[in-house]
């Protein structure tokens, strides 16, 4: 029976030392990493970073320290050096203490979470750092049984690898089904069948889109709600043909006005009761009002305050720390507290006959993503940002008001079961990844 020993993880894991800037000229020549996968696998990129940096030489064993109980652990098996930002580490691993893939698969298995969260305040939510992984005690046992444990893991988790694999091909491919019915709304083709039914009716603004373009200008010139020009979309900007009763058209020729918050002192707890919140960024991000994403600002406000959130609004995320979410919008389809807009969140008011739900379905959607992108957003810098101005000059292929009733009462009832065929790959998923950590518990118990 073999004997488990307690251990410093420092005690066969050396962090491999230096710190540089970005652009010191040590490091210029190399490439960075851009990130580990879930499975192990290093990405490299030239883009450019801010961050300050650390060197990886062949060999090292590099950690994500944002992602490491994920799996984002691996040796790196370049011919020459990478640099790497600080949310990695690099360490030289003494393999005659310790097996190496017996430590990869330790770190996925919950007797790591639990000691991880013993040894840091947030504890795997945290980004480890050397001196919290260094630090670390663990159980282990001798060298020829860790290799034991290592194949009997290998043989069980084979199955969940292959089962994983296939839930990972179809989420992708209900993400997909989710596009292809978004983009045939843009373009036209999910209700080709209702403008035949519903031919142009020139003048009326349910069954034209030029005529609802004219009664919503004449709108806004009534009310002065747009102070500033804005720009006509030209032929060059036009990316793919629409049918003969819609109209290209920007976000701001439809809308009346819009409004933002301003920058507040919180708390980081969410507001209760009858206090007054304000909204974080990922309450807007994921497409849908999340009212519980909020930090507390104060027992009292005035009422009456113009940047109230109100049931019906139509919000975008103006600024975002991550990737690809800045400028993704959500409609509020049920509000209970006081909520207040942030200096990163916008409203904007539609002009009567738009659908708050097209919009926001149209700006969520892969041709209003790569709209944004082709703004810079997807730039590594530490907040992403889109202007009020660059929100309003999102281009719309605007459809008259009845056939965009039609449009999104199809898009719900399709994506009503897309979201069914989710719910079921995400119980799968979570089931996989039940079995896999219990075969990880059992293989990690000292016998």
């Amino acid at each position: 029976m073999s004997e488990w020993k307690k251990v410093k993880i420092g005690e066969f894991l050396t962090e491999r030392e230096g710190r540089f800037k970005p652009d010191d000229k040590r490091i210029s020549k190399y490439q960075r990493l851009d990130k580990i996968d879930f499975s192990g696998n290093i990405h490299l990129s030239n883009k450019p970073t801010k961050t300050d940096m650390i060197l990886v030489q062949p060999g090292d064993l590099v950690i994500s320290g944002i992602n490491v109980a994920k799996g984002a652990i691996t040796v790196y098996q370049g011919e020459e050096p990478v640099c790497a930002t600080i949310h990695y580490s690099s360490y030289t691993f003494d393999s005659s203490k310790v097996d190496l893939d017996y430590f990869k698969f330790f770190v996925k298995s919950a007797a790591f979470i639990a000691a991880m969260q013993k040894q840091v305040k947030g504890g795997i939510k945290t980004e480890i750092k050397p001196k919290h992984l260094l630090a670390l005690e663990i159980s282990i046992p001798d060298l020829g049984t860790q290799k034991k444990i290592v194949k009997e893991i290998s043989s069980q988790l084979e199955k969940t690898e292959q089962l994983s694999s296939e839930i990972e091909k179809q989420k992708s491919y209900a993400k997909q089904l989710r596009q292809n019915i978004l983009q045939e709304a843009i373009e036209g083709k999910l209700t080709a069948d209702w403008r035949k039914q519903h031919p142009v009716q020139k003048g009326n603004p349910d069954y034209d889109a030029e005529a609802l373009f004219d009664k919503i200008q004449g709108e806004k010139s009534e009310t002065k709600s747009s102070k500033k020009t804005i720009a006509p979309i030209t032929k060059d900007e036009i990316p793919f043909e629409i049918p003969t009763n819609r109209k290209w058209v920007r976000l701001g020729d439809i809308s009346l006005f819009s409004s933002a918050g301003k920058s507040f002192n919180c708390e980081s707890r969410e507001a209760i009761g009858d206090e007054w919140g304000i909204i974080k960024t990922s309450a807007i991000t994921s497409g849908v009002f999340v009212e519980s994403e909020n930090k507390f600002y104060s027992k009292k406000c005035n009422n009456n305050v113009q940047t109230k959130i109100q049931m019906g609004d139509l919000l975008f995320c103006r600024a975002s720390g991550s990737k690809g979410l800045a400028g993704r919008s959500c409609v509020v389809e049920k509000i209970s507290s006081n909520l207040l807009l942030s200096d990163k969140s916008i409203r904007i008011e539609l002009a009567q006959g738009i659908s708050k739900s097209l919009v926001n379905m149209l700006n969520n959607s892969q041709y209003g993503e790569n709209y944004r992108l082709s703004l810079g957003t997807n730039k590594s810098t530490s907040m992403n940002n889109l202007t009020r101005e660059q929100i309003l000059n999102f281009r719309i292929p605007l459809p008259p008001t009845a056939e965009q009733k039609e449009i999104v009462a199809r898009v719900e009832q399709h994506l009503q079961t897309i979201t069914q065929l989710e719910t079921q790959i995400a119980t799968r998923e979570a089931l996989t990844k039940q079995l896999m950590q219990s075969i990880l518990k059992d293989a990690f118990e000292e016998r």
